[in-house]
């Protein structure tokens, strides 16, 4: 008698229904797992049958064959632990096939029998869902994840021995209910009231955070470009339940959900330190796995010290910047993760810090403060949209009692832009004003005569590319959407030149 349970695994953020068939064979006693496993599964043989005869069950004393199908993808991972057994289980005559019809199985055995938490139960969920499954077995510890899919009835469960129960009628198992849990907070974002000064860098943290725009801030050391940076998720707006399961999902299959927290509702901060890898910054792996530019997702990518970063780390971002997604290709084939983040970039005018500082002179040699700014290509600053320079900030402002306008006013006037945006782009994919193609620049950025002009006269004298050309429209759009008007005036233009390079020709 062939026993079916049906399972799950994980391609890129995916998930693929893997059916586990378990049968006797010819052969001295074992078990032997066949359909493309990694070492991870095939260490299941020694996991189940340990957590079999612990959880107070006969393991069957026969050669037994498990397949895993489709055969053409790799399965990774222990999810298919709890399957097998129930494989065998069932093989074996103690349980009946019916028990496990229209389920969906994941979780990873212990020796004793019980429960340990798997990643990417969310996608995993999801899947079960729109393949007509009508339940799915997990480990307690991930229910509150997978309940987070609708119309999906989610068994948490602590045992092999504890499920056996379940299933055999003896003892039944509640089905999860899903909690009103309150949010936590992955990092209090600093409040724009605690910065001093900078009210030229705040503006223009703004108007990012209005539009959607990648920013680029050059200033000396202590100068406040890193607190800036934390200070704008406070004024970003919040996600929409559909952009916090896709954030989720992400969090899940890289297995970084935090502690307590299934649902992701804040945007995420991530700030790599400039010794990470292209595969580490974009995702890679043997097994492609998401990085940090996935893990940015929705949220904001701040790079500290931009040159430090290596050339290959830099270049290989210029994609996913423009398309929103980064594909990874390998031998086995091409996986494609989310990557629609926002990139916040510091750095030091030179390498002593000091170039142009009103204070303390620059010790370096001009052709080595020339060769320290080369280390960022032109095409990647091409797709940075505010340049801003972050001056020292003198003793006065710092000593005073006056605190600045606080990012809960700050991140009002960001709602009601990227209202105006949602308004507009309705029916569309495009979430804001950065993410415009050709066609809705064409449309929605029409210049006045005046605006007109001005857009021609630093075409001209700054050599801007065409695609500086369309980020200035975008920047005039969004800073328009902040000052509540339709058009886009000349004033919103000349702020937007404000934000190019300074002394950079691209």
């Amino acid at each position: 008698m062939l026993a079916r349970v049906f399972s799950c695994a994980v391609v890129g953020l995916e998930g693929v229904v893997v059916e586990v068939e378990v049968d006797f064979t010819t052969g001295n006693p074992g078990m032997t797992i066949v359909g493309l496993p990694d070492i991870a599964v095939q260490e299941s043989r020694e996991r189940v049958q340990t957590a079999v005869k612990n959880a107070g069950l006969n393991f069957p004393r026969h050669r037994i064959v498990v397949n895993l199908a489709p055969a053409s993808v790799r399965k990774e991972g222990p999810y298919f632990d709890l399957p097998i057994a129930l494989g065998v289980i069932v093989l074996s005559g103690n349980l009946d096939p019916a028990t496990v019809q229209e389920t969906m199985v994941i979780g990873e055995l212990s020796l004793d029998g019980s429960l340990r938490h798997v990643r990417g139960v969310l996608p995993m969920a999801a899947t079960a869902r729109a393949q007509g499954f009508k339940r799915m077995i997990v480990p307690t510890m991930d229910a509150a994840e997978a309940a987070l899919i609708p119309e999906l009835e989610v068994i948490p469960v602590t045992s092999l021995a504890e499920l056996y129960e379940h299933l055999s009628g003896h003892q039944s198992i509640t089905a999860y209910t899903p909690k009103m849990e309150e949010e936590i907070p992955l990092v209090a974002p600093t409040d724009f009231a605690e910065v001093k000064g900078q009210d030229h860098a705040k503006r223009a943290l703004e108007v990012a955070a209005a539009g959607g725009h990648n920013i680029l801030m050059v200033g000396s050391p202590g100068s406040g470009k890193t607190l800036l940076a934390r200070a704008l998720p406070g004024i970003l707006p919040e996600m929409s339940i559909d952009e916090s399961l896709d954030v989720t999902r992400i969090y899940s299959v890289a297995d970084q959900l935090p502690p307590g927290m299934p649902l992701i509702r804040q945007r995420p901060f991530r700030a790599p330190h400039h010794t990470i890898s292209h595969a580490g910054l974009v995702g890679g792996g043997n097994i492609p796995h998401p990085g940090e530019i996935s893990l940015a997702h929705r949220g904001v990518l701040f790079l500290d010290e931009l040159p430090e970063f290596g050339s290959r780390v830099l270049e290989v971002m210029r994609q996913p910047m423009e398309d929103k997604v980064v594909t990874i290709s390998r031998a086995q084939g091409s996986l494609t993760f989310s990557a629609n983040f926002q990139l916040v970039a510091a750095m030091n005018p030179c390498p002593c810090g000091y170039f142009g500082d009103s204070r303390k002179p620059c010790t370096c040699a001009p052709s080595t403060v020339t060769k320290y700014q080369k280390r960022i290509s032109g095409p990647l600053l091409d797709r940075i949209d505010i340049h801003i320079e972050v001056p020292r900030v003198e003793y006065e402002k710092l000593s005073s009692d006056r605190m600045g306008e606080s990012s809960a006013n700050i991140r009002a006037r960001v709602e009601a832009a990227r209202q105006r945006q949602r308004e507009r782009f309705a029916g569309s994919p495009i979430a804001c004003n950065a993410d415009m193609r050709v066609a809705e620049v064409r449309k929605f950025c029409k210049l006045d005569d005046t605006g007109d002009s001005l857009v021609r006269s630093a075409m001209s004298q700054l050599n801007l590319s065409a695609r500086a050309y369309h980020r200035i429209l975008k920047l005039g759009r969004t800073i328009a959407d902040l000052a509540g008007s339709e058009r886009i005036e000349a004033i919103h233009i000349a702020e937007a030149l404000q934000y190019r390079p300074k002394g950079i020709t691209i």
